[in-house]
């Protein structure tokens, strides 16, 4: 099976794209869904986040949520809101944060090729998490949440997905963030067959964000397999980003408590495996080994000892990995980070006065500024068929939901 295929899109039509848009379903709590949501009727949140239309504690997870989701996308087509393309197509999405932009390939996926780990993983999955966009996919009967991709060098994917932008977009928002979201439709019989046979001999993509997503279309695939209709199950909802254009943000921690230590011994432990500086203000680390550790309401620059790092394991090596096997295990006795509730992780989206925030308040003890991890690593740790620690990756812009998804039939 091909590696990707062009797909009709269910999307909004003609003037409906900014009431549509909405943020990813995962970044946004139910209170802040249905706070974003008020007074738009057409918002996506009425699908990816439907427990905003019934009583206030209604559990996201009940079936409910699924069925109510179903009625709104049913309804959002009946009126018009979303239409489905007469042809598939493969369709090009730049999304502009500030002075950074990024411009990919919006195509289908083959799950076969996840499967076999073509399209390669970096992250364990939870079930909980699986079972709820299986459901969710069931129940609309179609994948809404695109996965986020990345693709290896390809100067000349890159040549045409640029020339496809180089006419008026279908559709260009500004979301309330500020990201801008454009959509160009490729429809083009030449551009299609190219793209096509250039991604198939691509040795691999790279999941970049949406491991859910995308274990649970190959569940549903599993479970629609071998029934009558289309093969439609049998490819997923992705975005796909040359991985130079790709920007991950750092991804801090704070912690509670500094497990009885003082801040001096504190200090004296942390020297033991790194060169310790106080600095005169905030401290943003500039590269791989460094990190910026707020105590006590000052700053500090803290740098691995080289001897520490090793040259040869693509998971050891990340920063991520040497704070949390050099100074938060061995020092604070945060042994489990995905479980251990002393720690906390905070997006690098928020800035370093969030972290100084969190420990001012008392709230925490300990903050520290990580150095972004680079998408080299990430694709070196599924390349060698392993998995990053938890919350290694912070990318932005987010990918908005609801301007083009994959129907299943």
């Amino acid at each position: 099976m091909p590696l990707i295929r062009p797909f009709a899109a269910l999307r909004p039509a003609l003037g409906y794209a900014a009431q549509v848009a909405a943020p990813p379903y995962d970044v946004l709590s139910t209170e802040e869904a249905r706070q974003r949501a008020a007074g738009r009727p057409w918002s996506f949140l009425h699908i990816s986040k439907a427990e905003i239309d019934l009583p206030p504690g209604t559990d996201p997870y009940s079936p409910a949520v699924y069925a109510k989701a179903a009625e709104n996308l049913a309804a959002m087509m009946k009126a018009g809101v979303l239409q489905r393309d007469a042809a598939p197509c493969y369709y090009a999405y730049r999304l502009t944060m500030g002075s950074h932009g990024k411009t990919g390939l919006v195509a289908t996926a083959s799950v076969a090729a996840y499967d076999e780990n073509r399209i390669r993983k970096h992250e364990f999955t939870r079930p909980d998490k699986e079972d709820d966009r299986v459901r969710q996919i069931e129940a609309l009967n179609a994948q809404t949440g695109p996965v986020l991709l990345a693709y290896p060098p390809a100067p000349h994917i890159d040549a045409v997905i640029a020339a496809a932008t180089a006419g008026t977009p279908d559709m260009d928002v500004v979301a309330d963030d500020g990201v801008r979201h454009q959509i160009w439709t490729i429809h083009g019989a030449d551009a299609i067959t190219i793209l096509g046979e250039d991604f198939d001999a691509l040795p691999a993509l790279y999941i970049a964000d949406g491991h859910h997503r995308s274990a649970a279309a190959s569940r549903v695939a599993a479970a629609r397999r071998g029934r009558a209709g289309t093969d439609a199950h049998e490819y997923f909802l992705a975005v796909i980003f040359p991985h130079h254009q790709m920007r991950i943000m750092d991804y801090n921690r704070v912690v509670k408590d500094l497990h009885g230590l003082s801040e001096e011994q504190l200090l004296t432990r942390i020297g033991e495996r790194f060169e310790v500086r106080a600095e005169a203000g905030r401290f943003k680390p500039s590269r791989s080994g460094e990190y910026g550790m707020y105590l006590g309401g000052r700053w500090y620059r803290l740098a691995i000892h080289p001897r520490f790092v090793p040259a040869d394991d693509p998971v050891a090596r990340l920063d991520v990995s040497l704070l949390q096997d050099h100074l938060l295990a061995p020092v604070l006795a945060i042994g489990d980070p995905r479980r251990d509730k002393r720690i906390d992780f905070v997006g690098g989206i928020r800035g370093l006065e969030e972290l100084e925030r969190r420990v001012d308040s008392g709230e925490m003890a300990v903050a520290f500024a990580l150095f972004p991890t680079r998408m080299e690593d990430l694709m070196a740790v599924a390349d060698a068929g392993r998995v990053m620690p938890p919350k290694s990756t912070w990318f932005e812009p987010k990918l908005a939901d609801g301007l083009l998804s994959h129907v299943l039939d």
